[in-house]
């Protein structure tokens, strides 16, 4: 099933290169309230990242291929109270379908799942002192449970799925230092990995064979945020990835690990900007002004995979969060607009898996289908000329310097001010 998106708005502007010097203006948010579309209105929310000791999953979440998806879903029950249990969504087939995996009890609201590759879909619960890992799958009329075993800290929280689609990993963060654990996959049960310095946050995979995982991280002692690369083929070894000022909040939200397209946000350029770059490359990083809108909240949610050596071809979809509501933008580095799209009635926020051909696939359940999948393309549009600054859309220096690839641990993203 497939429902169309209407666009009616559209935001355009120049790139601005990385610059710790602050802007004038009142461009600060002053804060957003978003509408999920399945859960009714939320709370107000204010237009900054999450704290360094947070790193949240969404409620729905797709393994790294898009091929399946899991959330927690509340079942019908006689008098006050709310009975969840986990499901299991299958989206890669022609026709997206729903599989209901309830247990003997059920669910608390604040479990975490999270699918794996051949469909079974881990588990974590909050039991006393501890945090158990299960993993769910359906056999004929029940539920199947495998469990894999516990891990007892006060706080512990999955994080984005590998894309090997087989492990799992957690983080459990401490006062100064962060535990990293692998909860699914390993050989027996959950196996602490590594005690990182400081506290570390957030969680994106920069390579397709779930090795290289990228962390906003605080320093113990306090200061800015900064992502760090952790290589977990060479026993947790920690790196720069992302400096763009000394002083800046730089946080990695996503990464594109076949054009090397990074999706970030700093407060570099005065206030917190949304902004790209690219994994190894002399270009600064860039702050488009279309990705500015006062007063909301806009955050990546999904990047266009397979264009080898393009970022700038990407197309990347994010959730624009304001006072009027959730909707959908659509947006290239190359072309300095922002399309903004009403979202599915329904739609699972922050969920969505773009294919190679450009094509975007919004999971979403409305109360006439529990499990449909809307497709959507990016709009057609003009190439943009250059002008005589010579400020085309990939932000380019009109003499760029001559660079030589480096590999990821050696290869920082350093802030650098591009002539105008």
């Amino acid at each position: 099933m497939t429902a169309c998106a209407i666009e009616d708005g559209t935001t355009t502007g120049d790139d601005e290169p990385a610059d710790p010097e602050p802007e004038p203006g009142p461009d600060d948010p002053a804060g957003a309230v978003g509408t999920g579309p399945a859960e009714g209105a939320r709370a107000p929310e204010a237009a900054v990242p999450a704290a360094p000791d947070e790193t949240v999953l969404p409620p729905f979440v797709l393994t790294a291929d898009g091929a399946y998806g899991a959330r927690l879903t509340a079942a019908p029950v006689p008098g006050p109270g709310t009975a969840w249990y986990a499901e299991r969504w299958t989206l890669d087939g022609p026709e997206p379908y729903a599989v209901p995996l309830p247990t003997d009890q059920p669910e608390e609201a604040e479990a975490q799942v999270l699918p794996l590759a051949d469909g079974r879909v881990l588990i974590r619960r909050r039991v006393a002192e501890r945090h158990t890992f299960s993993l769910l799958y359906p056999t004929g009329p029940g539920t199947g449970e495998l469990l894999l075993g516990a891990v007892e800290r006060d706080a512990l929280t999955l994080l984005p799925p590998s894309p090997d689609g087989a492990s799992a990993y957690a983080l459990a963060v401490g006062a100064y230092s962060t535990e990293l654990w692998r909860v699914a996959g390993g050989v027996s049960g959950p196996e602490h990995l590594a005690d990182l310095p400081g506290r570390c946050s957030g969680g994106v995979w920069l390579d397709r064979a779930g090795r290289l995982l990228a962390l906003d991280r605080e320093p113990a002692g306090g200061g800015p945020v900064k992502t760090v690369a952790v290589d977990l083929g060479r026993g947790a070894e920690m790196t720069p990835l992302l400096q763009i000022a000394p002083d800046s909040d730089d946080r990695l939200l996503l990464a594109d690990p076949d054009s090397g397209l990074l999706l970030i946000r700093s407060d570099a350029p005065g206030h917190d900007r949304l902004g790209w770059g690219v994994l190894g490359s002399c270009l600064p990083v860039r702050f488009p002004e279309c990705l500015r809108l006062p007063g909301r909240t806009v955050t990546p949610i999904a990047v266009q995979p397979g264009q080898m050596l393009m970022p700038e071809s990407c197309a990347v979809a994010l959730r624009i969060d304001g006072a009027a509501g959730g909707r959908l933008g659509l947006w290239r580095p190359a072309g300095r607009r922002l399309h903004q799209l009403a979202a599915p009635v329904g739609w699972l926020a922050d969920s969505g898996v773009w294919s190679r051909d450009g094509v975007l696939k919004l999971p979403y359940a409305d109360g006439d289908t529990a499990c449909a999948v809307a497709l959507l393309e990016m709009p057609e549009e003009a190439e943009p000329a250059g002008d005589a600054s010579g400020r085309q859309p990939s932000g380019a220096p009109v003499n760029p310097p001559v660079c030589t690839p480096v590999p990821l641990g050696q290869a920082p993203l350093v802030g650098r001010t591009a002539p105008d």
